[in-house]
């Protein structure tokens, strides 16, 4: 991704404005082993007034509770985790979803559409955000090969790329914002 395909004016504004920020990790993100990066991230926001969240859903990464290890292991406070039945109710009030490295988890046709791998399986409700940034590596299927409808929508920015390259450049972003 070349730096002057990153929409930074707009995703400035979604920062300076977001007073609620949630974020939701996948298996992308282990691939990229960008949780470092996350944390710091994170730790960015909050420095700038934000409210910050990390959304688990319970298969996000290779096995259960894989999320919340990898979380872990780099100092994400457990207070900071939340499980998909917990966040869920509270994304329609949030300001912004980062989605770094998460497809099948957060992909509305797992509701929307019949007859797919996905059909019924519970997701994140990341779609009920305000806005939505998406840090994947590409817009491709994931595992289970259903297409995400999520990256087309008008609240969606989509950042592709390796997460360890994506995240420090929303990190940057962040830093250069007025503290609230």
């Amino acid at each position: 991704m070349e730096k002057d395909e990153i929409p930074e004016e707009r995703l400035s504004k979604l920062f300076q404005e977001a007073k609620k920020v949630i974020i939701a990790p996948g298996y992308g993100l282990a691939q990229a082993q960008a949780q470092q990066q996350l944390k710091k991230f994170m730790d960015v926001l909050e420095e700038k007034g934000k409210e910050v969240k990390a959304a688990i859903h319970p298969v996000a990464g290779r096995m259960p509770g894989h999320m919340n290890v990898l979380l872990a292991e780099v100092g994400v406070e457990h207070d900071k985790l939340f499980d998909m039945e917990e966040i869920n109710p509270e994304f329609p009030d949030t300001d912004l979803v980062v989605i770094v490295g998460a497809c099948d988890v957060v992909n509305p046709a797992a509701q929307d559409e019949e007859g797919t791998p996905l059909s019924g399986m519970p997701i994140l409700q990341v779609s009920e955000a305000k806005n939505i940034v998406v840090c994947n590596l590409d817009d491709q299927p994931g595992y289970s090969g259903v297409e995400n409808p999520l990256y087309g929508r008008d609240k969606v920015i989509p950042l592709w790329g390796d997460a360890s390259e994506t995240v420090p450049m929303l990190t940057e972003i962040v830093e250069s914002l007025d503290s609230s």
